[in-house]
C-alpha cells in the first residue's frame, strides 16, 4: 500500500472515497495583496509561487486524485470565465457562482445542500483556493484521516485540519485538541476542546510551548448531512434560504430562485454558523497536518515561497520582469517593462501595476489592506 494513505483496508478506503466530494470557496479580495490581487483579479487566480500555476489550479489538482473527478467550485460571477479558463475539466453543473459575496457561511452551506440533493450520503471536503500547501502526500493523508473520521459512528463528525504550527503566529485563529478518538484509518484524530480567536504574541508563545494547539486553516471535511443539521439549529434563515436554491440548483428555476433568495442571505462565517456551535455539542474533530501551509495572507508571505526568480536577495514575481538590484533585499512584483533599480534598500516590498504602484516593507506589509479602505473610501475604486 501506498505510503500516502494512513492505514486502513483498500476496500475501505476505497468505499469511503466513493462519498467523498471537493469543495473549492474561491471568495475574497485579497486585499493585503494589492494592487497585484484586486476584485476583478483575486489571489487566487494568480501564481504567487513562480511555479508556473495559479493557486486555484494548484488547489484543484492536488484534490483531484482523491475526490476522482468529483469537485464543486463556488466563487463569484465575475470570475466565472478566468476559472474556466483555469480549469477547463470543471463541468458547469459543478460551478457554483455567487451574484455577491455572502461570505463562508452561504458559500460552504449552499455546496453542502446542493450535493446533499444530489446524494445525502456524500462527505464533502471544502479547501480554499488561496493557499500553498507542499508536499501534496502529506496533505492527501491527511485529507483522508478526516475522511475516515468524518465517516465514523452513526452521525459521523465535523472534521477541521489543524496545521501544526512553526512559531507563535497572531494572525491564525487556533484549534485546541482533546481526547484521541478511536477511528480505523484515522490514527491521530482528536475532538476538538475549543476554537480560540487569534491570540496576543504572549498568549500564542504558551499555546506553541503547550503542543496542544494548532492553527485553524479552515480546513472541513464532513458529512453533509450533518453539516446541514448544525446550519439549521444554528443559522435557520441562512438554512432556509440555502434550501430553497439547492431544491433549485439542478432545475430549469435556479437563475429565478438564486437571483431572488441569494441577496437575502445574512453574511457570517462557517466557524460562527457550523464549527464552534458544533464544537460545543461534542460533533467535531481534528486531524493534524505536517504539510507545509501558507495562506499567503501578504506580501512579506511570498518572500517565504522559494520557488520564485531570485536577483540577488530580492524574490522578483512578474513574467518579464526587469530589476536590478545593489546591496538591496526584499521583494519585487512587476506587471509592467518597467525598469525597477533597487541600491541600498532592506526588506522592501514593491508591487508595480499600470495603473497602481505600492512602495512599503515587509514590517508593514499587513497595513496594505488599510490602504485599500482608504481608497475605497475616497472613491478611488477604479484601481480597486
Amino acid at each position: 500500500m501506498s505510503t500516502e494513505f494512513p492505514a486502513a483496508s483498500a476496500a475501505d478506503r476505497d468505499a469511503v472515497l466513493d462519498r467523498f466530494v471537493a469543495v473549492i470557496p474561491a471568495g475574497g479580495v485579497g486585499t493585503r495583496l494589492w494592487p497585484l490581487s484586486r476584485a476583478a483579479a483575486p489571489k487566487f487566480l494568480h501564481d504567487l509561487t513562480g511555479s508556473g500555476s495559479t493557486l486555484i489550479r494548484a488547489t484543484y489538482d492536488r484534490l483531484r486524485p482523491l475526490a476522482n473527478g468529483r469537485l464543486l467550485v463556488v466563487t463569484g460571477q465575475a470570475h466565472r470565465a478566468a476559472v474556466c479558463h483555469q480549469i477547463p475539466e470543471l463541468d458547469t453543473a459543478d460551478l457554483v457562482l455567487e451574484s455577491e459575496p455572502k461570505d463562508s457561511g452561504a458559500a460552504i452551506g449552499l455546496a453542502a445542500a446542493i450535493l446533499y440533493r444530489r446524494d445525502p450520503a456524500t462527505i464533502m471536503g471544502s479547501f480554499a483556493a488561496d493557499h500553498v500547501i507542499s508536499p501534496d502526500t502529506v496533505f492527501r493523508a491527511a485529507v483522508l484521516e478526516a475522511i475516515h473520521t468524518a465517516a465514523s459512528g452513526e452521525r459521523g463528525k465535523i472534521v477541521t485540519i489543524g496545521i501544526e504550527p512553526t512559531h507563535p503566529s497572531t494572525g491564525f485563529g487556533y484549534i485546541r485538541g482533546g481526547e484521541a478518538l478511536d477511528v480505523a484509518g484515522a490514527p491521530s484524530a482528536r475532538a476538538v476542546a475549543e476554537f480560540v480567536e487569534k491570540p496576543s504574541l504572549e498568549v500564542a508563545e504558551k499555546y506553541l510551548a503547550s503542543g496542544e494547539y494548532l492553527w485553524n486553516a479552515g480546513m472541513f471535511v464532513a458529512p453533509v448531512s450533518l453539516m446541514l443539521e448544525h446550519l439549521e439549529a444554528n443559522q435557520p434563515e441562512l438554512y432556509a434560504g440555502l434550501t430553497e436554491i439547492a431544491d433549485a440548483w439542478d432545475t430549469p428555476a435556479r437563475d429565478e430562485v438564486t437571483a431572488r433568495v441569494w441577496p437575502t442571505l445574512p453574511k457570517i462565517a462557517i466557524d460562527y454558523a457550523v464549527a464552534e456551535p458544533a464544537a460545543a455539542a461534542g460533533d467535531v474533530a481534528v486531524v493534524p497536518g505536517a504539510f507545509r501551509w501558507d495562506d499567503v495572507g501578504d506580501f512579506a508571505a511570498i518572500g517565504r515561497l522559494n520557488s520564485a526568480r531570485e536577483v540577488d536577495a530580492v524574490t522578483v514575481l512578474g513574467e518579464g520582469a526587469r530589476v536590478f538590484t545593489e546591496g538591496a533585499s526584499g521583494i519585487v512584483v512587476s506587471d509592467t517593462k518597467r525598469v525597477i533599480a533597487l541600491i541600498g534598500i532592506q526588506d522592501v516590498v514593491i508591487v508595480d501595476t499600470p495603473d497602481a504602484l505600492l512602495v512599503t516593507t515587509k514590517e508593514h506589509a499587513q497595513k496594505v489592506k488599510g490602504a485599500v479602505a482608504a481608497l475605497k473610501a475616497s472613491g478611488d475604486t477604479d484601481v480597486l
